[in-house]
């Protein structure tokens, strides 16, 4: 999602191509020969040099754009906020929404209420972080607010209401006014049970 909402808003035309991380389709030789840690998404380019990981992909496409600042301390600021969101909010959070989706929450409530609380802290540091005013984690939108409203956006799914911190809510509401934004966020398939954890 990270991605295909940098593209729209960049208006790069792109194909979408799905590989199934629920039934094993990324444990496969193919896709281990796109990301050896077989984890999606990986961007294609015309090249056919492969580009995995979210972060990785919206650093490449935002390059030499207004969504990357080529201030070193502006830039600095971005990527603190994408490593934030990389360890805090998806390694957490998104964690705990995988859980709960799955129905797994409840063959491993310890993880899931440990990996929720964790998800509800980082919410709270993400409210702290923009209680001065700006509109975007970073200053300007960019990179690092894609990258955050992927998981934080949805962070109900999991238990942790994001509508329970006024500054986080404001901010959602701001990025998902940016130009060509979409959200085209799917559920999680029935069959997400198969995938083991």
């Amino acid at each position: 999602m990270k991605a295909r909402i940098l593209l729209r808003q960049l208006e790069l035309p792109f194909e979408r191509v799905t590989v199934d991380l629920f039934t094993g389709e990324t444990r496969t030789p193919e896709h281990f020969g796109r990301n050896a840690d077989g984890r999606v998404p990986v961007l294609e380019l015309d090249s056919g040099e492969m580009i995995p990981e979210s972060g990785a992909i919206l650093a490449y496409l935002a390059d030499g754009t207004a969504y990357l600042p080529a201030d070193r301390l502006a830039r600095a600021h971005v990527f603190r906020w994408m490593l934030f969101e990389q360890n805090r909010i998806e390694g957490e959070l998104a964690y705990a929404r995988f859980l709960k989706l799955s129905g797994r929450h409840e063959q491993m409530p310890e993880v899931y209420a440990n990996r929720l609380e964790r998800g509800k802290d980082a919410l709270a540091a993400l409210d702290r972080g923009l209680s001065d005013g700006r509109d975007f984690v970073a200053g300007d939108y960019s990179i690092a607010d894609i990258a955050l409203y992927a998981y934080v956006h949805c962070a109900g799914d999991a238990g942790a209401d994001p509508s329970a911190h006024d500054h986080v809510t404001a901010w959602v509401d701001r990025v998902e006014s940016t130009p060509n934004f979409e959200n085209d966020l799917e559920p999680l398939p029935a069959h997400a049970l198969q995938r083991p954890v």
